[in-house]
């Protein structure tokens, strides 16, 4: 145990990447061997934007890497936050650690971007996808993705967690966002069987509806007792979702310029 937290102390940058381009691989094969839905689009286009998008959220939490890195030390050498002032066992630290970190750094981020207008507008980017795959869980505007390393460093000043715990969570993340925004078609009973411990693309692809309430609900990355805590857990047929936004319907959601431009284009209507 105690090799495996070095190892993940010191992960090597492309050991990360390769975890990165490896779930996105795996989800792409599955999508083309067991669809949800049969969406004629060329994919090669579709995954370059969402790629860029990728790459852009990368860069920004690299930028931010070392200031989290700084904190969690920061935090384990002066015994502060949650995680070092409640003694746990070791196993029981590590999940009180991934829940806490996702319910601060993903759920709660993810909830207030669809309530400030102008974080909205950001996050709309992400919305604006109207072929949902496992490359779209990456389509993050830079600035969207600002907020979110903001609120991951957030989350590891309240719970104190090492450096090790937040790679674990990270990568869960990472793997779990491809997968539950995959179009992989699956059986309704395992769906519903894993729904109950992790966000499933059943799940989630409601979320991507085109309007409200679905929009605004199923906010969750990693686990779904959030959107059940908080009231936010909904469930609707997939054959009547349809993806995208009604706002920006009839706008290219492929075109670069124009979805890096949607925060600062005053055309584009919300009530949010």
């Amino acid at each position: 145990m105690n090799e495996a937290i070095n190892y993940l102390q010191h992960i090597p940058e492309l050991h990360r990447t390769l975890l990165l381009a490896g779930g996105l691989t795996f989800f792409l094969l599955i999508e083309s061997a067991v669809p949800m839905f049969s969406l004629k689009y060329n994919r090669w286009k579709h995954a370059g934007i969402n790629l860029f998008f990728t790459l852009t959220t990368i860069i920004v939490n690299f930028a931010f890497a070392v200031l989290i890195v700084m904190t969690s030390d920061w935090c384990i050498n002066h015994h502060f936050g949650l995680l070092q002032w409640i003694k746990m066992p070791f196993w029981i630290s590590l999940i009180v650690a991934l829940l806490l970190l996702d319910l601060i750094g993903a759920w709660l981020i993810h909830f207030i971007e669809h309530k400030i207008k102008w974080m909205w507008k950001f996050h709309m980017i992400h919305h604006a996808d109207t072929h949902v795959d496992t490359t779209t869980a990456n389509r993050h505007h830079p600035g969207e993705s600002v907020f979110r390393a903001a609120f991951a460093l957030i989350a590891v000043f309240v719970t104190g967690v090492p450096v090790w715990m937040l790679i674990v969570y990270q990568s869960l993340s990472v793997l779990l966002s491809q997968f539950n925004h995959a179009n992989i078609k699956m059986p309704e009973w395992l769906d519903k069987i894993l729904r109950l411990i992790i966000v499933t693309p059943n799940m989630h692809r409601v979320h991507h509806h085109f309007v409200r309430p679905e929009t605004d609900s199923n906010f969750g990355n990693i686990f779904p007792f959030w959107d059940r805590l908080f009231g936010t857990y909904h469930i609707t047929p997939v054959e009547k979702l349809h993806y995208g936004l009604d706002v920006l319907e009839g706008r290219n959601d492929e075109s670069l310029k124009e979805q890096l431009s949607i925060p600062f284009n005053k055309k584009i209507k919300t009530d949010y």
